[in-house]
């Protein structure tokens, strides 16, 4: 059973910035974030494979330009850098990996950026 723990999640002002972690207990094919913003439906936000021979990565456009995620194989974690924060960025973000066509979760970590 792959687990996943998310920190970095917090309370920041508009312009600020995060970075969300998500550290996995074991090997992934895929990692990322989907995030729930109050009262809508969960959206995708990022992810990056595990492949060795590059991070592939794609994004939200919403993310673009703003969001940027990695990955240290060493701590077999994930990164979700956070500039520019908009308040439309609130939202309990997820992180989510894949392993052999399965989908985990991340227990979830509030973001809320204030006007």
């Amino acid at each position: 059973q792959l687990q996943l723990v998310e920190s970095g999640g917090g309370l920041v002002q508009a312009g600020g910035s995060l970075r969300l972690s998500c550290a996995a207990s074991g090997r992934w094919d895929l990692m990322g974030w989907y995030r729930q913003p109050p009262g809508k439906l969960r959206e995708f936000v990022a992810f990056i494979d595990g492949g060795t021979s590059g991070a592939r990565t794609k994004y939200d456009d919403s993310a673009k330009g703003r969001f940027t995620i990695s990955r240290d194989i060493s701590k077999n974690t994930v990164y979700l850098q956070m500039n520019g924060l908009k308040p439309e960025d609130t939202a309990v973000y997820s992180c989510y990996a894949l392993l052999l066509s399965r989908v985990y979760w991340g227990q979830g970590t509030q973001v809320t950026v204030s006007s």
